[in-house]
């Protein structure tokens, strides 16, 4: 069996059904200038009988069109005002071919023809609406050109009537004021889905964080303290923690949408691996773009440096925590430690990493860096960094 064609409202036909309402309303006010131009013109006609018929079809149509166009609700939306705005032009452009069934030539030479330009206006915008600004341009040139040439007025005279230009201007503007009015329902809608998958995303987050990372944690920590077989527990434990947190970490980078203000969570723990482990809150840390990354940008100096000078069996553990005025990062490490005067020695020696990679780039937030263990050989070393949320 076939699935059911969704039910939902189309985006684009929510974007737009407020100008097809709107539009309607001009129908009736051109629809009313239509009848008292006729009830003003009838007695000029050679036949008014067949002219008052003509005027009751334009009658019966605009109430058929305009139901069709604003009210009306089908499963296939689109392909009804398609072929209602098909119908109206055929309906215009037949009125117009009629005039001269109606009406001499020095009557229809220099008047407006039985439907009036204005009330032929509705064909147009109803193109422009449905199809964009080329559609309504292209109706408003088959339009023009048909009211010309049942007026034989391409000569001389055609440069001088409103006529091409009004229907042209109205197709265009209404077409361009449709696509926007799409564009901007179909930003709604990936900012709507958007929201609602952050949501959740933020939500599972802290249950995963509340529940299954910390069991994880604790089977790790519990295996290691047990040894034996239940080390290789602990191992497995401790790879599940970190691609669970990495997983977390790369649904919140690809919600980034180049906001001003990032979640700082995911770009710390995208640097989890086994030898570095990254606790972060449970909820979102917000911060400026550029504070985000330069922070991470000094975590991962900092980190850089324990790889490269705290040993080869060293572990690394970064910390954040928000306190609400200010932002902490710890970055600790269980290797060799730093000597005592090391770092002096290094910025002597032309070695300025430390300074421009961590401090300089902390410094630049208004915030501080500061090196806790300088001197404790063999009890590794800890970074902790505070920034102002000012």
């Amino acid at each position: 069996m076939r699935p059911s064609p969704p039910t939902g409202p189309d985006p684009a036909d929510a974007a737009t059904a407020p100008l097809w309402r709107a539009v309607q309303a001009f129908r009736l006010v051109t629809l009313l200038y239509a009848v008292g131009q006729q009830i003003a013109s009838v007695r000029y006609y050679q036949n008014q009988q067949l002219s008052w018929f003509f005027i009751a079809l334009m009658v019966i149509w605009s109430g058929i069109s305009a139901l069709l166009l604003a009210q009306w609700h089908t499963t296939d939306t689109a392909r009804t005002r398609t072929l209602v705005v098909v119908g109206d032009h055929l309906v215009v452009l037949g009125l117009i071919a009629a005039t001269p069934l109606v009406a001499d030539y020095d009557w229809y030479h220099g008047h407006q023809p039985l439907p009036t330009t204005m009330w032929s206006a509705n064909a147009v915008i109803s193109a422009a609406i449905l199809r964009g600004p080329v559609a309504g341009v292209a109706s408003g040139l088959i339009v023009a050109a048909a009211i010309i040439t049942m007026r034989q007025q391409w000569g001389q005279d055609v440069w001088a009537d409103a006529t091409a230009p009004v229907l042209v201007s109205v197709g265009l503007a209404l077409g361009l004021a449709a696509n926007t009015a799409r564009r901007a329902q179909e930003q709604l809608q990936r900012a709507v889905r958007l929201t609602a998958a952050t949501e959740e995303r933020e939500r599972l987050a802290r249950q995963v964080h509340d529940g299954v990372l910390q069991i994880l944690s604790y089977i790790k920590r519990r295996g290691n303290a047990i040894g034996g077989p239940a080390a290789e527990l602990a191992l497995r434990a401790g790879e599940q923690e970190i691609a669970l947190r990495r997983l977390i970490s790369e649904q919140g980078a690809h919600s980034d949408t180049g906001d001003t203000t990032v979640d700082l969570r995911p770009l710390l723990t995208a640097h989890s691996t086994p030898h570095i482990v990254v606790a972060t809150p449970g909820e979102p840390v917000p911060i400026g773009r550029w504070y985000a990354q330069e922070i991470t940008a000094a975590v991962t100096a900092a980190l850089t440096n324990v790889a490269l000078h705290a040993g080869p069996d060293a572990r690394a553990y970064v910390l954040l925590e928000d306190t609400g005025t200010e932002l902490i990062v710890s970055v600790r490490d269980d290797g060799v430690g730093i000597a005592p005067g090391r770092l002096a020695e290094a910025e002597n020696e032309g070695r300025m990493g430390i300074s421009r990679s961590i401090t300089g780039r902390i410094a630049a937030l208004s915030g501080t860096a500061e090196l806790l263990t300088v001197g404790v050989v063999g009890e590794g070393t800890e970074w902790e960094f505070r920034v102002p949320r000012s």
